[in-house]
């Protein structure tokens, strides 16, 4: 029997997310496309706010012990590169990237809207077309397009991850999940989620499904050196000054900017 072991992190949001995973194949793997006899999984998931940094050795630590394993037994690193929190992808990057220059092993990056897919078909297999929607907070969402291919047994990427205004996202014209949290943030101004089959808030940034899609980007080779892990900001622009703020609020409220307490500038 043959082992995969993968240490999956996600900081990106107010959670501290950790997954540890182990694959097992007979030799020559069970089929093309499920080739494991048997994964089994170790998770923490904690709310953790701006501290994750904080936690995240703990963590690493309490699985590799519940586990009987060692950070020497990790064939790969997996990170949510984002988009996200850019405090959080830099610490998950950072630590990713840390730990597997130390044990000479790749890492693995994953977008954390495709996470976002993964979890809508985790929890519903019937899922295979996902429109992944993050906030992205300063009236914007993050939002990608991914299709399941069955004979790949893999995500296609069909739009890669952007950052748009809630209405400028472009829905499918096929069923669709909704995955992420914008729904909730933007509500009818999102108009996607009035033409999904189904709106998944649930399905967020998560070190297990995380795990799950870092295994067959493992197996696929889709790995690169400690020495090139980078976070997927996305967003450019950290902030927006005053006037840009006042005049995302007045479009919210469909008041002309030019009506705001100019002394407020």
């Amino acid at each position: 029997m043959t082992d995969t072991v993968l240490l999956a992190l996600d900081t990106s949001t107010e959670f501290c997310s950790v997954a540890l995973l182990r694959a097992t194949a007979s030799a020559g793997g069970v089929s093309v496309t499920e080739p494991y006899a048997e994964v089994a999984v170790w998770v923490r998931h904690e709310a953790t706010g701006a501290v994750s940094s904080t936690r995240l050795l703990p963590a690493i630590g309490e699985l590799l012990d519940e586990a009987g394993l060692s950070l020497a037994d990790c064939d790969a690193i997996a990170f949510g590169a984002g988009p996200g929190s850019f405090t959080g992808l830099r610490t998950a990057t950072g630590v990713a990237q840390g730990l597997a220059f130390g044990l000479d092993i790749p890492v693995v990056p994953v977008g954390t809207l495709l996470v976002c897919a993964e979890s809508a078909r985790l929890r519903d297999p019937s899922a295979t077309r996902v429109l992944a929607a993050l906030d992205a907070r300063m009236d914007e969402a993050y939002w990608a397009d991914y299709e399941w291919d069955a004979a790949a047994s893999d995500w296609r990427t069909l739009r890669p991850a952007s950052l748009d205004a809630p209405g400028r996202i472009v829905a499918p014209d096929v069923p669709f999940t909704l995955a992420g949290n914008a729904a909730a943030a933007f509500g009818a101004r999102l108009e996607a989620a009035g033409t999904a089959r189904t709106v998944d808030t649930e399905a967020l940034p998560h070190a297990l499904p995380l795990a799950h899609a870092a295994l067959r980007a493992f197996r696929a080779g889709r790995t690169l050196r400690a020495d090139e892990a980078a976070p997927e900001y996305v967003r450019n622009k950290v902030a927006q000054t005053t006037a840009e703020r006042l005049a995302a609020k007045a479009a919210v409220a469909n008041v002309p900017p030019t009506s705001v307490d100019e002394d407020r500038r």
